[in-house]
């Protein structure tokens, strides 16, 4: 069942206006130099002052412009156990585990309708889903590489899947029926958290490896709602669900679902089978509504994508995916609504 839980508030208290970006970084969807399990157990737990930090956020417009704003944190109870891990499997290799789980959805009936229709394809190369008419969540490192914005930034675009009407005409050479068609929305800004910025962090920490967009003109399909990320033991089976669009399935809409292997207080290590490309996605689960028969799927998580981590001293691979935490939730319902007075509750 979902549990709703009382949510910190998150209030802006001061915007500057920043540089534009050189818009210089490369994309890259793999990451090295990563914070993990083992590093994540020794990790102090983050003081207000530290969140308020961390939680600060930069805008980027669509113009080049681009703003800091300064956040405080109400409301909050500091887990003084700090960011516990558990572990629940041995580790494999590699970002395909063994047998390739994935499944590529073909159907227009599926692709086109809840809930695969709510994952999009980001122009700098990942996947993203939508989370209300105007907003998509991806991962951060899509659009900034710690340091600057990636190149194709500057003119974000986000690709909605849409089936061909039949007044189409004829078919274009070397297109499929299977293959989903994009309609391209322009971003209208960008919002990252200073938790990924290098300098704040220190090395990359995957914790904040999300971001919001928000597009030019609303869509007008259904969207997934946030939810609170469980732990493990309250997963049904422990199994996450994400769609995207990895590279190596060119066109396609790609769907999995596995199992989680560890958590920290702010990431989920997994081996869900993923390439290049499903980066950003939205993973999500599907639990009862309170006191109801109803089943609702909500997004818990982003996939970060396939990173080394360290572990024993040693660099080992997993899938990560980072959670939405009351913190995460707050900030992005906030990014969402422009206030927090929809955000009390999650």
């Amino acid at each position: 069942t979902w549990h709703l839980k009382k949510i910190p508030q998150i209030v802006s208290e001061r915007t500057f206006s920043l540089d534009s970006p050189k818009f210089e970084a490369k994309t890259k969807l793999e990451l090295n130099s990563v914070c993990g399990i083992e590093c994540q157990r020794k990790l102090p737990v983050p003081s207000l002052s530290d969140l308020k930090d961390l939680l600060s956020y930069e805008t980027v417009f669509e113009n080049g412009t681009r703003t800091l704003t300064e956040v405080n944190v109400l409301g909050l109870a500091l887990d003084p156990t700090g960011n516990t891990t558990t572990r629940r499997s041995s580790r494999k290799k590699r970002q395909i585990y063994g047998t390739d789980s994935r499944f590529s959805i073909y159907d227009k009936r599926f692709m086109t309708n809840f809930p695969f229709n709510t994952a999009v394809k980001i122009s700098t190369g990942c996947s993203g889903i939508l989370i209300s008419p105007k907003h998509v969540l991806t991962a951060a490192h899509c659009l900034h590489n710690g340091k600057d914005y990636v190149k194709g930034s500057k003119r974000l675009r986000v690709g909605l899947m849409k089936t061909k009407s039949r007044g189409d005409g004829r078919k274009r050479k070397g297109t499929s029926d299977g293959m989903p068609s994009f309609q391209w929305t322009r971003v209208k800004s960008t919002h990252i958290p200073k938790g990924w910025f290098k300098g704040v962090s220190g090395d990359i920490a995957l914790d904040y490896d999300y971001a919001v967009l928000e597009l030019k003109r609303p869509h007008k399909r259904k969207y997934m709602e946030l939810g609170i990320s469980p732990a493990i033991k309250m997963m049904p089976g422990s199994m996450i669900h994400f769609s995207g669009f990895d590279n190596d399935r060119s066109g396609q809409l790609v769907y999995r679902f596995c199992s989680i292997s560890d958590e920290s207080n702010d990431l989920f290590y997994q081996y869900c089978d993923a390439e290049p490309g499903s980066t950003g996605s939205g993973v999500y689960l599907r639990l009862k509504e309170p006191n109801k028969k109803k089943w609702k799927r909500k997004i818990i998580a982003v996939f970060s994508g396939h990173q080394w981590v360290d572990v024993n001293g040693e660099q080992q691979d997993y899938n990560v995916a980072v959670r939405i935490t009351p913190l995460k939730y707050a900030q992005i319902c906030f990014w969402i609504h422009g206030n927090d007075e929809n955000c009390t509750q999650g």
